[in-house]
């Protein structure tokens, strides 16, 4: 319990207000996603895309970053589902896909095991921003939409925001993912998401 948490409890129950326990805010945040509404400032665009066989992620303790990499054209989540269709795979391997203004889409659903990082899928969530960021760079709007998707992700699964939560591709696999122009970034995509996570 940080010392925040702590005054803040002594301050309500010596008044005699009730607290509710801390999981509440992230009940609320999913709830307003699953009825359209906001959580956190952001929107999660509904994809309402088929699967094939899913299972169900046991554990998420790390968020990966992904780019598209082989265009920097702005492909939806629909475009990369029926890519992953093609390579024999459920769908799309990400959970979720930032556009280049900003929009987040859903990709698989979030408590499934994704299929975006050889050998990691089973612990954690694929984000891809959309791009080639071995030449370009994201767009101000996907950097703000990935560091409020991300604070989300952490209070849901009770992570603390650090480098150690929230890694690029190329930290687990031989890989240029997400591309050097956003691995470098990273650093100030934790900070920012850190912002948002207070």
């Amino acid at each position: 319990m940080t010392r925040r948490d702590f005054i803040k409890r002594v301050v309500l129950g010596a008044t005699g207000a009730i607290l509710l326990p801390l999981t509440v805010p992230l009940l609320s945040a999913e709830a307003a996603w699953q009825t359209g509404g906001a959580a956190m400032g952001i929107r999660v665009k509904e994809t309402y895309l088929s699967f094939r066989s899913l299972s169900n992620r046991e554990q998420t303790d790390v968020i990966i970053l992904h780019h598209i990499g082989n265009t920097n054209a702005d492909v939806s989540a629909a475009t990369v589902h029926q890519w992953h269709l093609a390579n024999g795979w459920a769908g799309i391997g990400y959970h979720y896909l930032i556009r280049k203004d900003g929009t987040i889409e859903r990709g698989r659903p979030r408590d499934t095991v994704g299929a975006h990082c050889y050998g990691e899928n089973w612990h954690s969530i694929g984000v891809n921003i959309v791009g080639n960021f071995e030449t370009n760079e994201p767009t101000a709007a996907q950097i703000d939409a990935a560091e409020r998707l991300v604070a989300v992700l952490c209070r849901l699964y009770g992570l603390r925001p650090s480098g150690e939560t929230i890694k690029g591709h190329r930290d687990f696999n031989a890989t240029a993912c997400p591309g050097e122009n956003l691995y470098a970034m990273l650093p100030d995509v934790v900070a920012g998401v850190q912002s948002y996570y207070m």
